[in-house]
Formats: C-alpha cells, structure tokens, sequence
C-alpha cells in the first residue's frame, strides 16, 4: 500500500554525542532522569531503563556543583548520550563541559554578563558541544511578561531570538531551540512562529504536561501536529512520574505519524453490532503478546466483515472474524479460515514466524 509521508522542514544539522538532529536524521526522543543528579547510581540505573525503553537522548538536571562533580562518573557508565540542563551558573556549564556532557540546555541570558556567556560558548565551541535554547512560558523575562501582559507566543519567540542572537554574535551555531508551555494552543503558535524565521532544529514538547492520561493527549496532540506539519526534530513527552513511560508515548506518537517504525502497531477495530466475535479478548491479547516486540510490524484484528477483509489485508498479519470464525491474512492475502476458538493461536504462529526471520 502506497503511504502518505510527511515533508519535514528542513534544517541546519548538529550532532549530539554521535545522534544527529535536523531533518536529515530520524526524529530522536529524549526524556529527563527525576533522579538526584548527586546519586550516581540511582542516576545511571534509571539511564539504563530510559535505554531499554527506546530513548535515545538523556538530561540531568545539574542544580550545584556537587551535581556537576557527578557527571564524569555517569556519562562514563551512560549507555547514551548526556545533557546538563543549567540555569543561571556559567561555572556549572563550564565544569559539566569539563566533564564530557555531549549537550547543553541553557539560556544564554541567564547565566550573567557577555563575559561568562563567552566563556561557555568558547568551551562548547572547542568541545564542539550543541546548546539548546529552552524556552518555557512559565520562566519568561519579567521585561518581555510586562511588555505582552503575561506570557504568549510572540513573547516566547522574541525570548528565543534573543539568545539565539547571543550565541550568533558569539559565532556560535551548534544551536537547537525549543519553547514549550503546558498550553498547548501557545506551544503550538510558539514553535511555527520559530519556524518560520530560523533553521535551527526544534526540540518539542509540552511542558508539565500532567500525568498519564492527561499528559498523554496534551503531548499527542501537541507534538503530533507540530510533526504532522513537518516541524520537530527530537522530542520529549513530559509525563509526572517515571520517565520511562515517556518513551511509549513517544514512541507511539512517532510510529502513528510514520516517522519511526519501533515496534508493533495493532489495529483493531472499536466493534459494533456487526462483530460476532470476541474481539477485545483477541485485541488484547494481541497488545500484550507483542508490548516488547520491537519489529516494523503492523497486526489488525478486525471483527467487521464491511472493513475487517480491507483492514487486514494492508496489515502485515490479521484477522478478520465472522460468526465464530475468521479469516487469517499473511501480507495481503488469505491464509485460511479459522475457527474463532483457534484465532489467536494461527495469529501467534505468524508473529513467531516473522519473529525468526
């Protein structure tokens, strides 16, 4: 079947610690540790679950010098790349370059006067060291709250353009930029506004985003369309709680777009008065059987006989249920019929059989 692909906006490309970012690469994800920075252990054991998770890019949050001290120790033992988030301490992004983070996020405006600002981005410079620009409508510039009357897009941006013009006047250009708010309309005009003026690669994400129900829409929502519109280079989902589950939806949101192939999609059908089997038994089954399969796979189960056939024959492997019985469908073609007590095993036969190719 012939899909639709997303056209991305096309940008200037950085590397990070050996990921490249910019639409010459594959949208990365990224999350944040919630562990202190200062528990090296604690540190690196949550790395290890973001990893096995599927993330690609780790932050720590680097609030002293203790924390800052911590960073050798961890990024020798990271199994990706590390990012120091920094605020307002030019001695602490100059000690976690020392250290050997692949990243930075700052705001060149809030670490103190032109001269600390050059020291850092000398430092990055020589390390070749990315800086992403974070701006967040909860953390703006009192003069830029008083100008707009509180936080907006166009007071976002103007924050973004002007430590984007520091570092350019610094000769600095390893730069990706995000503006994230909890509000996604305002996250939303944010990001296409920046798009439209520079070529630097966005990092998305809705801020605070709330927990996993919540947080999951407002993140969908919000990243999606930005991806959707072909802007967005590396993501983060911000869900309260582990962030382990940040990179599922992550994940999804990037598979549903067609932007990565991580993993099984199963399509199922929401059942009507037409199923005659039990569908959401199958169905999940089905999730839970393939949770951890990380192959390019899609699997329908379908109950419908007006679209179950045309559903399952796009899938790589599906079956569409009649009265007690179905019909089991390889890459487009009917395999044979089964009866509905059977179903799921022939199912669990295929997958096991792509599985060992």
């Amino acid at each position: 079947m012939q899909k639709e692909q997303i056209l991305r906006r096309r940008t200037k490309s950085i590397v990070l610690g050996g990921i490249g970012i910019g639409h010459e690469y594959p949208v990365s994800i990224q999350s944040m540790t919630n562990t202190d920075t200062r528990d090296i252990q604690a540190t690196i054991t949550q790395i290890r679950e973001l990893t096995a998770a599927g993330c690609e890019i780790v932050r720590l949050a680097v609030p002293d010098k203790e924390a800052a001290e911590s960073l050798d120790e961890i990024i020798k033992q990271s199994p990706l790349p590390v990012i120091a988030d920094i605020h307002f301490d030019h001695l602490l992004a100059l000690r976690a370059l020392e250290k050997g983070v692949q990243g930075l996020r700052l705001n060149p405006g809030n670490i103190g006067s032109e001269s600390r600002v050059r020291e850092v981005v000398r430092e990055a410079i020589d390390r070749k060291v990315p800086i992403r620009i974070g701006v967040n409508s909860g953390s703006l510039e009192k003069k830029l709250l008083d100008k707009y009357q509180g936080p907006c897009s166009e007071a976002m941006v103007e924050s973004a353009l002007g430590h984007i013009r520091i570092l350019e006047e610094l000769g600095f250009d390893m730069i990706k930029i995000s503006l994230k708010s909890s509000y996604v309309p305002m996250m939303l005009a944010a990001y296409r506004r920046i798009a439209s003026l520079v070529t630097y690669p966005l990092h998305l994400g809705v801020t605070e985003a709330g927990l996993m129900e919540n947080g999951t829409i407002k993140s969908a929502i919000g990243i999606g369309t930005l991806l959707s519109d072909g802007i967005g280079d590396t993501i983060r989902v911000s869900l309260t709680g582990n962030p382990a589950s940040e990179i599922k939806v992550a994940k999804l949101i990037l598979r549903t777009l067609g932007l990565r192939k991580q993993g099984v999609e199963v399509v199922s059908c929401p059942t009507c008065g037409r199923c005659q089997i039990d569908l959401y038994s199958l169905a999940k089954a089905v999730e839970e059987k393939t949770a951890q399969l990380d192959l390019p796979l899609t699997i329908a189960v379908m109950g419908c006989i007006v679209n179950g056939p045309g559903e399952a024959r796009e899938a790589d492997i599906g079956i569409a249920g009649g009265k007690g019985e179905g019909l089991l469908f390889v890459k487009g073609k009917i395999v044979r019929k089964v009866p509905e007590a059977e179903l799921l095993a022939a199912l669990f036969e295929e997958i096991d059989k792509v599985k060992g190719v």
